[in-house]
């Protein structure tokens, strides 16, 4: 990030916007998960009009994007961001959150297996890793790799795969991840939100075979791919074929109508992200109506709609969130003293 770029990121607090967003996202959606689109409106009421409920509950999206803030503020108070002084930290949260009594909000299936395996200390992470799920459970928890500061290319994107892939394995998990992680950084920077879906696929097609080996290392032998090369290609694949149906969707899709009719329930890492990305940029200087869009949808709505309020709070700031919203999210404690670290 340029000292212009990181100077507009901390004037409009983007890290602190982006955290608060995903939370009350992830609170928002979190009461209409696994519910249909007709159920959501009978419980709920109309779409626009949802509120924040009482209390402000989040899932375990919030919460295992807080234990990796929270490791990778160790690593990066411990000297140069890399692979090592990533690895450790992390995968210590990773195994306190699954260990945790607070642990009982719905958490992946996924997520639960590799923390396990992740709990024996003398196992590489990579035989925990769960090789063939590219679920969403990733890149729901990978905004703060967007939001700290003075990370260069090439730590961004090793270390949102890294994380990615001490649970999730599958190549479009990590891509998903990347993606995710330069989506909010380039949203923090102060791109436009016209712009975003073509300066993604240019990421996309850049990295399309490039295997971050430093920050992987073997994993790839897991698979059955010829190749590391072979193995990431696989991943940015899905994902670009995703940014195409999501680009035309953003063109021909109804506010009205379920975004996951466009691109997916957002179950799986690529669906995920582009169901978020399309809830906000339907809305991109509506934040609250991008949050009640996304949480108003058949598939994984708190994850959708965490990823929409990351989005939306990267580019507006924490400007964007009423008082009477962020003042009650829960864990707001946490994410305020985490947004202003990075925004300082």
């Amino acid at each position: 990030m340029t000292r212009t770029a990181a100077g507009r990121a901390a004037a409009k607090r983007a890290a602190t916007g982006a955290l608060t967003g995903l939370a009350l996202g992830d609170a928002l959606g979190f009461p209409t998960e696994f519910q249909d689109v007709p159920s959501i409106l009978a419980g709920h009421g109309p779409w626009r009009e949802r509120e924040l409920p009482r209390p402000a509950v989040v899932s375990d999206d919030t919460q295992m994007t807080l234990a990796l803030g929270r490791g990778l503020r160790t690593a990066m108070d411990r000297g140069p961001l890399g692979p090592r002084r990533l690895e450790r930290p992390v995968r210590e949260e990773f195994t306190a959150w699954y260990r945790s009594p607070e642990n009982n909000r719905a958490p992946g299936h996924t997520c639960l297996r590799a923390c396990h395996l992740l709990e024996s200390p003398d196992r590489p992470w990579q035989d925990a890793s769960q090789i063939h799920s590219k679920g969403c459970g990733a890149n729901m928890r990978v905004a703060p790799l967007g939001l700290a500061p003075g990370l260069g290319d090439e730590q961004r994107s090793g270390a949102a795969q890294l994380q990615s892939a001490l649970t999730h394995g599958h190549p479009t998990a990590l891509a998903a991840s990347d993606l995710t992680a330069h989506a909010v950084h380039l949203l923090a920077e102060g791109a436009e939100p016209t712009a975003l879906i073509a300066l993604l696929r240019s990421h996309a097609l850049e990295n399309r075979t490039r295997y971050h080996e430093r920050w992987l290392g073997d994993l790839w032998t897991r698979s059955q791919d010829p190749g590391p090369g072979h193995f990431i290609a696989r991943g940015w694949d899905e994902c670009l074929a995703m940014l195409d149906r999501l680009g035309t969707a953003v063109r021909t899709v109804s506010p009205e109508t379920d975004p996951c009719l466009a691109v997916g329930e957002g179950w799986i890492a690529e669906e995920a992200l582009a169901a978020g990305l399309l809830c906000f940029l339907l809305f991109p200087d509506e934040p609250l109506t991008a949050l009640r869009r996304a949480a108003c949808t058949a598939g994984d709505s708190d994850s959708i709609a965490c990823l929409a309020g990351a989005f939306a709070g990267a580019h507006l700031g924490a400007d964007a969130w009423p008082d009477a919203w962020s003042g009650r999210i829960e864990y707001r404690g946490e994410l305020l003293a985490l947004g202003h670290l990075w925004d300082a």
